[in-house]
């Protein structure tokens, strides 16, 4: 985490490095240019690339990573959590998912980087 992200934390009453996070994702509509690079969300009845964003709860933004629209959220986790690992020191104990994130698969991804998932509710 970065400097400034720390100190705004500081500066906003909360710890240096984070202890919780929110895992989230963004479909953004593909182009004509997308090509081979875009997939099909069927749940969205979009075709395009899906963001998946790890943020503190502040907001600060932690890990991202980007794929196709036909990838599923929860095998995402594994690669958020240990990206928000290394950018925080391992200093981060829970993250607040949506329904896509759930699942065994999921959980188990999550706490193989010491991160304990709490489902909330859309």
């Amino acid at each position: 985490m970065s400097d400034v992200q720390s100190i705004a934390r500081q500066w906003a009453g909360r710890k240096g490095q984070p202890s919780a996070i929110c895992i989230d994702s963004r479909t953004l509509q593909s182009t004509p240019e997308s090509g081979a690079r875009a997939g099909y969300d069927g749940a969205k009845r979009r075709k395009g690339s899906k963001v998946h964003i790890a943020v503190d709860t502040l907001g600060h933004l932690l890990a991202l990573t980007v794929t196709r629209t036909d990838q599923g959220d929860r095998e995402q986790v594994a690669v958020l959590a240990e990206q928000v690992q290394q950018v925080t020191g391992g200093t981060v104990e829970l993250a607040y998912v949506d329904q896509g994130y759930t699942g065994p698969n999921a959980a188990d991804a999550a706490q193989q980087h010491g991160i304990r998932p709490i489902h909330t509710s859309r």
